[in-house]
Parts: C-alpha cells; structure tokens; sequence
C-alpha cells in the first residue's frame, strides 16, 4: 500500500515524467522531492524579483521626495498662472451654460 502522506505524481506526458524521473536520480533525490524543490526554488526566484522591483521602486520614490523643491514643485508664479487660467475655464463655462 501506497503512503497516504505521499504526493499524488501523476503525469499524462511519459516523456515528461522519463525526464523528471532522471533528473530526481541524478540528484539523489525522490521525484516528490525534486518536484517540491523545483517549486521552491521557482516561488523563490519570483519573490526575490518581486523584492528586487519593489526596492528599486521604493528608491524612485525616495528620490523624488528627497529631489530640491524648487526641481519637483511648480514655482509660486506657475501656481498663481494655474490658478488663474482654472478661474478662467470655469467662468467661461458658466458663461455657456447659462
């Protein structure tokens, strides 16, 4: 009897399973093994990945916060020209909507 702990490894391609049988054998390692392994190995490699771009992303932003004021931010005659141009648009619409 089978062990009831043991992994279903149920494989509809031989050739695949001729394959990962070889490869759990070199390594001297059951094909449950090699197959729980490789997964590992994989989830792993995308998690480092994952913390790779997230780092990269955390240091953009911290640049971008750390950057001088006067680079990020619009100056006071900009905001003022903005705001104006704003008041500008929205009477010109009320003026059409009425």
């Amino acid at each position: 009897m089978s062990d009831p702990k043991a992994m279903s490894l149920r494989f509809p391609d031989p050739a695949q399973r001729a394959a990962i049988a070889a490869a759990a054998k070199q390594a001297g390692v059951s094909m449950q093994e090699y197959i729980l392994s490789a997964a590992y190995d994989r989830a792993t490699a995308v998690e480092q990945r994952f913390i790779k771009g997230f780092r990269a992303s955390m240091a953009r932003s911290g640049a971008a916060f750390a950057a001088e004021p006067g680079g990020a931010d619009p100056s006071a005659e900009q905001r003022a020209a903005e705001q104006e141009a704003q008041r500008e648009l929205e009477h010109q619409e009320r003026g059409h909507a009425a």
